[in-house]
């Protein structure tokens, strides 16, 4: 397929686990991808920045614009996250967070708006599960995913009209190398494999294709009509109950 052929990608995080996934699939159906992170990408046109500094965000949007020409594809996939509970954590990891997580994704939108607009592009971002429920330790992260969440909304209803779409995924357990490499260094990798699948009515985990798969789905002509929304992609993992 050449769905994207002649359009111009953005992809934060683009160097490894899903925002890798997504550059891959978005390059094989046409577009030309840059991807944004900490450090080189050997594989796509990079370039290096500190996500903890939303002030950078405009330089990105910028260089990708001054080198294609136009960008139609924004993905804001990078994201970090942090244990401790709420009295435990510093501000500075609370800021940090949130900087990485949800204001640096504002600021590329801000800044990626007139480009998108110019190009009827559209907005994918990466949230989480953890958006809508949480895990123990991660309130940073669920505050961070949720906001993203809400202005994913936000957005939709203020620039649909105006040609941008803008949707979220929101993915559950997915097997990246980091998840990967967890699991192969616990201290009973099978049996934990096993248990981590059975919370999922799909029977396993998921891979960065599938998330891909989706992402690219939103952000291509095919869902045209789709916008505002938050996409689960959890193998049923939130729509589960615990045991009576």
């Amino acid at each position: 397929m050449t769905r994207f052929q002649e359009k111009v990608a953005l992809v934060t995080g683009g160097r490894s686990g899903i925002g890798s996934a997504i550059a891959q699939r978005l390059r094989s159906e046409g577009a030309r991808v840059f991807t944004a992170q900490r450090g080189e990408d050997q594989e796509f046109e990079a370039i290096s920045v500190d996500f903890t500094v939303p002030e950078k965000a405009a330089h990105i949007i910028d260089t990708v614009v001054e080198r294609a020409g136009r960008l139609d594809v924004l993905v804001n996939n990078a994201g970090i996250m942090q244990e401790a509970l709420v009295e435990e954590m510093s501000m500075a990891d609370w800021e940090r967070t949130i900087a990485v997580n949800l204001t640096t994704p504002f600021a590329l939108i801000k800044a990626a708006m007139p480009h998108l607009r110019a190009t009827a592009g559209t907005i994918v971002n990466v949230g989480s599960i953890e958006g809508l429920g949480s895990n123990p330790k991660h309130a940073a992260y669920c505050a961070s995913k949720a906001g993203l969440h809400g202005l994913t909304r936000a957005v939709a209803i203020d620039h649909s009209g105006e040609g941008v779409r803008c949707n979220a995924v929101a993915p559950g357990w997915i097997d990246t190398a980091l998840n990967v490499e967890f699991i192969k260094n616990l201290p009973d990798s099978k049996s934990y494999r096993e248990r981590i699948g059975t919370i999922h009515p799909v029977g396993r985990t998921g891979s960065p294709e599938e998330v891909a798969s989706l992402v690219v789905w939103l952000a291509s002509a095919e869902a045209s009509f789709v916008t505002g929304q938050v996409w689960t992609i959890d193998g049923g993992r939130m729509a589960k109950l615990s045991l009576p």
